[in-house]
């Protein structure tokens, strides 16, 4: 599926039902793809809760750029992708996320979006040795609970358990949770079936 913004083609990549409990947006970092195994590990234990799963190539990624740039083009340009899938998929519970500058531009575009929640995959708490640049404020801001897994070797940095609903933290993972991704599909489990079927799920 492709969808055209205001800054360029994004490259959707569609699984699951056509009428599902809920709909998982899900895209990369600043250098990575649609491919990435945690991203992988979440959208199957998405799709075995009855979830429809979207990952998104954004348009600079498409267009072959490496770099976001503005952080306000980016953030126009994820609404419009979330309002088209909206479209498509009706009235059903949005939780969405990714993986380091994807899990930015998720947290902030949650309320704008009216998520119901975010998972935030290796979020960038700074950039690597320097602390004091810290992007706290957008896990604060986000106005939805937000689920953070982040590697305890991760050189950005992991989030305090204060700033988010709730904070995994995997041993022996760097920033691209590389390692065991399984392990960051079965964080997110517990979370997602909030909004599926049967027990556990929130009303």
């Amino acid at each position: 599926m492709e969808i055209e913004t205001a800054h360029g083609l994004a490259e959707v990549a569609l699984d699951g039902p056509v009428d599902p409990a809920f709909l998982l947006v899900l895209t990369h970092g600043s250098n990575g793809g649609v491919e990435a195994p945690d991203l992988l590990a979440v959208r199957d234990v998405a799709l075995g809760l009855g979830g429809a799963v979207a990952r998104v190539l954004q348009p600079f990624r498409r267009a072959g750029r490496r770099a976001p740039g503005s952080a306000v083009k980016q953030d126009e340009a994820w609404l419009e992708i979330v309002a088209a899938l909206r479209a498509r998929f009706g009235d059903v519970p949005l939780v969405q996320g990714g993986r380091s500058n994807g899990a930015r531009v998720a947290c902030r575009t949650a309320r704008a979006a009216k998520a119901a929640g975010v998972i935030a995959l290796a979020f960038p708490l700074h950039p690597p040795g320097k602390p004091e640049k810290s992007r706290v404020g957008e896990l604060r801001e986000a106005g939805v609970e937000v689920l953070v897994v982040n590697g305890d070797r991760d050189p950005f940095g992991v989030p305090d358990p204060a700033d988010a609903a709730e904070v995994v933290v995997l041993p022996g993972e760097r920033h691209e949770l590389a390692k065991d991704p399984a392990a960051a599909g079965a964080a997110a489990a517990p979370w997602l079936r909030r909004w599926a079927p049967g027990p556990g799920r929130r009303e």
